[in-house]
């Protein structure tokens, strides 16, 4: 090659990439050899290296900006120990389980390859104080909880049942003892959580209808019912069960280990979005629970309500994750795609879809990120988390719609990633309260009127 072509193809990759990439960019040029051939340019050979480089590029070459769907530089409000770990996060995605996300989620079948990896990025448990966890704060585990959602939804649900709905559980209402331990070795993935609220016949009416109950022998807790659509318990070593109280007709908390006698765990099959997520019918007949193992702080609905308010904003989070997959995907789509001998980010109306998606996104990032700052300070309400909820999910609805709008055909398959999003978006809309639900609590909260049927 020539000195000229060294010189210029140098140029040309500096320019192609980000301050992510320079890192590795001894792996794609030899530095030392390139500079050596700019320093051994003469005179003229100067003047034409730079008459080549102040050459007008040709009408559709122009260096074009980056994709990056964080449009308000909210990434700039963060500590630079905050944006460490945001970005070893999303290193750990993009490398790690973007390649084969795809492949498990068509077979429905969980990568357990990446859990002892997941395990070293520390960030299990990242709100709470104390057994191994971080200590950082609740506005980090939304960062994480996007960034995880950024590529794929259902490792996002994987972690947030168990570093959030299990974890959460434990550290809210479980015993000193009950947190030592099980709390570190969570923290480490070394055991795996699940959480067991919804079933067959209540969702949304839990709170008044569990139909799970359970009832003291004289020696152990008694639980008999079912739980369906419980992420990560084909496999959890630690499932949370809410049961009611036969004698009180209260609810109460349960660490239910996989191994106790009458506890059955069926994996269902055929759903058509978080493929990944091993979700089950559990089955509980006759399971005797120690009272060593009740949750000794979770004595009411009121207190399962403080875990799933804690979480709710994770998984606003979540939605904004998935929009942002989903709008910087079209985003990459769009500018190399073709059509009538221009890319089709070109074209007015592909733009107008691109900057609606924006908009909806950077709206859903500003929201979230103030709900977690809330949260923070210790003044979240539900009404707060719930307003999040239902404006987020709908929002990721009508960006992973126009995500799919843009990519024409292609939108429906898993090789673009959109199609993935798009189906994953359906169960963010309806998990951990419906749209309905929240919005109920909302309207609760500003008219003073409960529109909730008794």
């Amino acid at each position: 090659m020539s000195i000229f072509g060294k010189v210029k193809n140098t140029i040309n990759l500096l320019k192609s990439v980000d301050l992510d990439q320079l890192a590795n960019i001894s792996k794609h040029i030899d530095l030392p050899e390139a500079m050596n051939a700019l320093g051994a340019l003469d005179e003229r050979q100067l003047k034409g290296l730079m008459k080549m480089l102040k050459t007008k590029k040709k009408k559709g070459q122009s260096d074009l900006p980056p994709i990056d769907g964080d449009f308000y530089n909210l990434d700039l409000k963060l500590t630079p120990e905050q944006r460490e770990i945001q970005l070893k996060v999303r290193n750990f995605m993009e490398d790690e389980v973007k390649p084969l996300v795809n492949d498990h989620w068509n077979r429905a079948k969980f990568p357990f390859e990446i859990i002892e990896k997941f395990a070293k990025l520390n960030v299990a448990g990242v709100p709470y104080e104390g057994y191994g966890c971080p200590n950082h704060s609740f506005l980090m585990e939304g960062i994480i909880a996007q960034e995880i959602a950024r590529v794929d939804v259902s490792i996002s649900t994987f972690f947030g049942v168990h570093s959030g709905l299990a974890m959460g559980s434990i550290y809210l209402c479980g015993s000193e003892a009950q947190k030592q331990e099980w709390l570190p070795a969570m923290q480490k993935l070394e055991k795996i959580g699940a959480f067991g609220l919804t079933e067959p016949n209540v969702g949304s009416g839990v709170a008044g209808g569990m139909e799970t109950t359970c009832s003291f022998d004289g020696e152990n807790w008694v639980l008999n019912g079912q739980k369906k659509w419980i992420g990560n318990a084909t496999f959890a070593d630690v499932i949370i069960i809410w049961a009611r109280d036969e004698d009180t007709n209260r609810v109460k908390g349960f660490i239910v280990r996989k191994e106790n006698p009458g506890f059955k765990a069926e994996k269902m099959e055929d759903k058509m979005a978080l493929r990944i997520v091993q979700n089950a019918l559990i089955t509980l007949t006759n399971c005797k629970i120690p009272e060593n193992d009740r949750l000794k702080h979770a004595n009411s609905f009121k207190d399962t309500a403080k875990v799933l308010r804690m979480t709710r904003a994770g998984v606003a989070w979540q939605a904004v994750g998935c929009a942002r997959g989903a709008y910087e995907s079209a985003l990459k789509y769009t500018k190399k795609r073709e059509q009538f001998g221009r890319p089709i980010a070109s074209f007015q109306l592909i733009q107008d879809h691109l900057v609606e998606m924006l908009s909806n996104l950077t709206a859903m990032q500003t929201l979230v990120f103030r709900l977690s700052e809330m949260q923070d300070q210790g003044i979240l309400t539900d009404e707060h988390a719930s307003l999040a909820k239902v404006f987020c999910s709908m929002r990721t609805r009508d960006v992973v719609s126009r995500a799919r709008e843009v990519l024409g055909g292609n939108g429906i398959l898993l090789e673009y990633d959109v199609a993935r999003f798009v189906a994953d978006a359906e169960a963010i809309y309806s998990y951990e309260g419906t749209k309905e639900i929240n919005t109920l609590i909302v309207g609760r909260a500003i008219t003073g009127y409960s529109a909730f049927v008794n």
